[in-house]
């Protein structure tokens, strides 16, 4: 049996405020034990982070700068995923 572990990061919690996503990260588990399948992306929000969320993740809008958008691991994330 495949079970995915995923966790999220975000700007902050509402998303009809416009917040997003600043960090996915999975592990997938065979059998109740990790297989060594992974996925993690950062990712630029383009937006500001909440204060609140800053305080929970500690991510900068500056670190985030580089990273990709989220339409650009998208794919790669489904993918993973299927």
């Amino acid at each position: 049996m495949r079970q995915i572990v995923l966790d999220t990061e975000t700007t902050g919690l509402d998303p009809k405020q416009g917040h997003r996503m600043v960090e996915v990260g999975c592990i997938e588990l065979k059998k109740r034990r990790r297989s060594g399948e992974n996925f993690h992306s950062y990712l630029q929000p383009d937006r500001a982070i909440d204060w609140g969320a800053l305080e929970v993740h500690g991510i900068t809008r500056e670190f985030l700068s580089d990273k990709p958008r989220f339409s650009a691991v998208a794919e790669e994330l489904l993918a993973y995923l299927k």
